[in-house]
């Protein structure tokens, strides 16, 4: 048996002490789209600042947890990051090839190198010294500012649905779903109705595989298009004159013309307007791109709630019981700050700023936020620009920054803190 000496010599050499890196400017926790634009915001400012990206790349999520054939909602005018436009040449809705193509060139012109394969365990302000403690697996970083811009989308939600674990075959949430072809003339359960859910149904479609997608709440269908126009470019303008909720109104109207009443197909409208409902709850409208007729023809098939999954299949709150080859979650995902972020009471419990946009940017003691807006991109370029500019008046008004020593005379402070703790 090892002695006490021994062991403590063992554990000594087991786990060194983390590596105390200093920043010059902020912390940018994630390396996705909205840490990218930060980043460059901060760095138009004249700004530095270091992004800890718990993966090897940028933008992850687009690069090892999208589908094969998504392609941007939107129109790219409303996809752009801060500073940068997307190549003339791409067309109206980039794939998913063309918009990591656009953020890796992004963070090429901005001079923009994350720090990979640092996953950041703990987060905390240190009162004492007056500096962010950012610690990751190897590494302690220390920075005046740390800015959170690992999004809404951090993480998959993985519902809880009685008798899943019995379920003999595949079970697989779409952030590992590429392609309809693994599931090739296969009988799928598609748990979720939301852009994801229609879509991968739609893809299955594709491959003679037979969706039937649950719906468990009310949900609007939106046609990406009316009169040749973007559906939220026209609400976008509209809302420059108009109250939302008549904007909204408008919205339904036409979409009642163009794809008829959704209610007998099994997609039942909420009684809060699209805009509305976005804004309040992030619940984002279906922009519907084939999908629906697809369900008129009965190609995808509209279930109601799961009751149960068997073995061999899922029993519905209708009564239905069917046997399938595969379940799809197409359940979403969330945000991981509570996970990580400690001390701090700007988060609600599911990880989004208590404070509502336009002002969930800004934090007390030089903490920011990026990506957190439900207002998609458009929210992440305004508050990136938002950040920058904050962290550049405190920048230019301390002392030392015209000269660069200013960065060197605040380590000095943070070590000197250190001792006396």
């Amino acid at each position: 048996m090892a002695s006490c000496k021994d062991q403590e010599d063992d554990h000594h050499k087991q786990e060194p002490p983390p590596k105390c890196i200093w920043v010059h400017g902020p912390i940018i926790v994630g390396a996705g789209p909205s840490g990218l634009a930060a980043a460059a915001c901060l760095s138009h400012n004249q700004i530095p600042s270091l992004i800890l990206e718990k993966s090897d790349c940028i933008a992850s999520l687009w690069q090892y947890r999208t589908y094969d054939r998504l392609k941007l909602h939107l129109p790219k005018q409303f996809c752009e990051l801060p500073l940068m436009g997307f190549p003339e040449n791409f067309p109206k809705y980039p794939s998913k090839d063309q918009f990591i193509s656009y953020m890796e060139s992004y963070a090429s012109h901005f001079s923009i190198h994350p720090r990979f394969n640092q996953t950041v365990l703990a987060a905390e302000f240190d009162s004492v010294s007056g500096f962010w403690k950012v610690s990751t697996q190897d590494s302690q970083y220390i920075s005046r500012w740390i800015v959170v811009a690992t999004g809404e989308n951090a993480e998959p939600v993985i519902p809880e649905i009685v008798g899943i674990e019995r379920f003999a075959r595949t079970v697989v949430h779409t952030s590992m779903y590429k392609s309809g072809t693994e599931f090739k003339n296969q009988r799928v359960l598609v748990v979720g109705c939301g852009n994801s859910g229609m879509e991968v149904s739609l893809d299955l479609c594709r491959q003679n595989a037979i969706p039937h997608m649950v719906v468990r709440n009310t949900v609007h269908v939106l046609p990406r298009e009316m009169f040749g126009f973007s559906t939220f470019g026209i609400a976008m303008g509209l809302m420059k004159w108009l109250p939302l909720r008549l904007v909204d109104k408008i919205l339904l109207l036409v979409a009642s013309l163009t794809l008829g009443n959704t209610d007998h197909l099994g997609l039942r409208r909420p009684k809060t307007g699209p805009i509305e409902l976005k804004n309040a709850t992030g619940k984002t409208p279906v922009l519907d791109v084939g999908a629906l007729s697809q369900i008129r023809s009965g190609r995808i098939k509209v279930m109601e709630g799961v009751k149960e999954i068997t073995r061999n299949g899922a029993k519905f709150i209708d009564g239905q019981e069917k046997e399938f080859d595969s379940i799809i979650l197409a359940t979403g995902y969330r945000s991981n700050v509570p996970s990580w972020l400690k001390g701090c009471d700007f988060f609600t419990k599911d990880g989004m700023p208590k404070t509502p946009f336009p002002d969930g940017w800004k934090g007390e003691r030089g903490l920011y936020t990026v990506g957190f807006t439900r207002r998609g991109l458009l929210g992440t370029a305004s508050d990136a620009m938002k950040i920058a500019n904050d962290v550049a008046e405190q920048w230019r008004t301390m002392p030392g920054n015209k000269d660069g020593k200013n960065c060197s005379t605040s380590y000095v402070i943070f070590l000197k803190e250190s001792k006396r703790k």
